[in-house]
């Protein structure tokens, strides 16, 4: 639905930066690099945003 604003595992806040990380990505930039270049290093916060399913134009009609 929407991205966390914490890490659910060591409480990072990772929020503000899935923006950047989704129009990086979808500019054709590897997800590696542009996690590294974020400062992600731990694997936790890195499943933040790997894992990431943007569900909220589905969930909508039903509101």
């Amino acid at each position: 639905m929407i991205i966390p604003v914490r890490c659910f595992t060591c409480g990072k806040v990772v929020g503000h930066l899935y923006e950047e990380y989704a129009q990086r990505v979808a500019a054709g930039e590897h997800p590696k690099d542009v996690l590294d270049s974020l400062g992600l290093d731990r694997y936790c916060c890195r499943r933040m945003f790997l894992t990431h399913v943007e569900l909220i134009d589905e969930v909508i009609p039903f509101t």
